[in-house]
């Protein structure tokens, strides 16, 4: 697998999410198209959704719901697409999506492997190669970024670093969607900063290209620890994506 590939096959999966063609993503306009279900797109994306909006850097493909296309087209019509990921602009995306009982909700960055940087790191604890039913006890609160317990049936893969037997760092790999795994990743608070992080990830991301799938990885641009150790272990931006959902959802959430 070449970076190329792994490039084309994230265009390939985010037009099955987003219902449109792989080039969308690379066009110098943007696209608007009618959000819909799809059983190839990535396992948890509730479609359809009412506005989703995604960027490979060059436009913005947004996905919606027929009441929300006028104003999703004026909002990437008004505001050029770099700036409409961040404030002030998304004030003013909110504003217009209110009246219609949605909000902002989710904001992340993508990252995809750099086969020119990435490599296995080392940490001074012991690493071990872990499958479902090794780490069928640990969906617990201090595993949640690693493991996720409502699709606990995709969760294939982990990577858990070990003291004295004890587990303090894991690695997880979802099968979010047929090519491409997605890693989370947590370590018990009084073990971090020791490399353990870089080590179970790098290892991880390693292992799922050695099973021919696409590891990737999402965090929020705020997250500093999250996004230096993406950085570290050789994985590089690839996209970005703003989601809106009901009022009621986001406030549940806020709760």
């Amino acid at each position: 697998m070449t970076n190329q590939e792994i490039l084309q096959i994230a265009l390939e999966q985010s037009a099955q999410d987003c219902g449109c063609e792989p080039g969308d993503f690379l066009s110098s306009e943007n696209k608007v198209v009618l959000s819909r279900k799809n059983e190839k797109a990535r396992a948890y994306l509730p479609l359809p959704l009412e506005c989703d909006l995604v960027s490979y850097g060059n436009n913005i493909v947004a996905q919606v719901s027929p009441r929300m296309k006028e104003t999703v087209e004026w909002y990437i019509g008004h505001y050029p697409a770099v700036h409409c990921f961040e404030s002030p602009h998304i004030l003013a995306l909110n504003e217009r999506l209110e009246p219609l009982g949605c909000k902002v909700c989710f904001m992340a960055e993508y990252f995809l492997p750099d086969l020119n940087a990435l490599k296995e790191h080392s940490c001074p604890y012991e690493l071990k190669l872990l499958y479902p039913e090794d780490f069928a006890d640990c969906y617990t609160d201090a595993w949640g970024n690693a493991l996720c317990e409502s699709r606990k049936q995709l969760d294939t893969l982990a990577v858990g670093a070990f003291f004295h037997g004890r587990l303090i760092g894991l690695a997880g790999a979802s099968a979010d969607c047929e090519t491409m795994y997605q890693i989370g990743v947590d370590v018990l608070p009084d073990y971090r900063r020791s490399g353990i992080a870089s080590a179970i990830t790098s290892r991880l991301a390693i292992e799922i290209l050695k099973l021919g799938k696409v590891p990737f990885y999402c965090a929020a641009w705020s997250n500093i620890p999250s996004v230096r150790n993406a950085i570290t272990c050789g994985f590089r931006p690839a996209w970005a994506e703003l989601t809106a959902r009901e009022s009621g959802f986001v406030e549940e959430r806020n709760r």
